[in-house]
């Protein structure tokens, strides 16, 4: 439990947010712990398909198109956890691609589509994004641009990859007037630890806040990472992480520092789920009290009780100048010169 983390170093997120259609991209800034990085594959959007995916604001289902080299292209393979990330979503969901392939395959034999043309246009397509789902962006996942063979038709699967995104609680009722007022910190019953955003200037980003033990306290930035950062924004119903933040840049906060060295597969559906070390703020679990100066009084601790930390005596027996030594240190108080019982 013990370790030299303090609240310069709070650990703090930038999340994707939902973006409308025509919404400017904003691109990262460098100097943060952890941001996406700039390769190849620059942008991602949903191409929608079916008429009643036109009418969705936002989209949230149809064909994967990535921005190559400042050119849109169609991609091949389905990757839905990552995208639906990118685009601000927190879950993918399953899509049934018979209807979309018998789309596909009538438009092939329509003299009047382009989409026979385009299938034959190798500069139209992204022919292998290979992602683990757990990346918060494709640029981390191993990319092919080109085909295999030259002249190689589109889409080794038949057809272009259909995506399907679930919306955060903001958008799930699909009215279309862009995010709800409700604060990006409220946390659904079922999570194991809650968490919350503090001090930042737009939804979606901020100090991260875990509760325990009943108390709201802070994230060391030790290990902080993006794959943390993105555990966290999907919790709290956005995508995947833009930024992990370290440093305190969204302000220090206050009270216990609950957690450091963090570690997260991607995988996780709350922080909590992760490993990390229990990090615990030992100073103020202890303190004494009645004595005649600071530094002599009744031992009490700081625990736990019904979900909540409540202080209390420690009983005397066993007591001697060990255990005292250990307060003493504990409280930064030097040497224990008695044990009272």
């Amino acid at each position: 439990g013990t370790s030299d983390c303090h609240h310069g170093e709070d650990a703090g997120v930038v999340c994707s947010e939902q973006r409308l259609p025509g919404a400017p991209h904003q691109a990262t800034t460098s100097g943060h712990l952890g941001e996406v990085p700039r390769l190849s594959l620059e942008e991602v959007r949903l191409k929608p398909v079916l008429a009643r995916a036109k009418l969705s604001v936002p989209v949230t289902e149809g064909a994967v198109e990535v921005k190559h080299n400042g050119r849109w292209r169609q991609g091949c393979d389905d990757n839905s956890r990552v995208v639906c990330g990118m685009l601000g979503f927190p879950q993918e969901k399953h899509v049934n691609t018979s209807f979309y392939r018998k789309l596909w395959n009538m438009k092939l034999k329509d003299p009047n589509s382009s989409l026979k043309n385009l299938s034959q246009k190798n500069s139209f397509w992204v022919h292998r994004v290979r992602c683990q789902g757990v990346e918060p962006h494709l640029a981390l996942c191993p990319t092919q641009v080109a085909p295999l063979a030259p002249h190689q038709p589109a889409c080794p699967h038949g057809m272009h990859a259909i995506v399907s995104c679930l919306p955060g609680p903001a958008f799930q009722k699909g009215t279309g007037k862009g995010r709800s007022k409700t604060s990006p910190g409220k946390v659904s019953p079922s999570m194991v630890m809650p968490v919350r955003l503090r001090a930042g200037t737009h939804a979606g980003e901020g100090r991260v806040e875990v509760l325990r033990h009943g108390q709201w306290g802070t994230v060391c930035d030790k290990q902080w990472d993006l794959a943390a950062a993105s555990v966290v924004c999907r919790q709290l119903g956005y995508g995947t992480a833009k930024q992990a933040l370290a440093g305190a840049q969204m302000g220090q906060g206050l009270g216990p520092i609950h957690m450091s060295d963090v570690r997260c597969t991607g995988h996780e559906r709350s922080l909590g789920e992760c490993r990390f070390q229990d990090h615990m703020d030992f100073q103020s679990q202890v303190r004494l009290v009645g004595g005649r100066s600071p530094d002599e009084g009744v031992v009490e601790v700081l625990v736990p009780v019904q979900g909540r930390l409540q202080w209390g005596a420690v009983c005397g027996a066993q007591w001697g100048l060990n255990e005292a030594m250990v307060v003493c240190r504990q409280l930064g108080l030097g040497f224990a010169s008695h044990a009272l019982q």
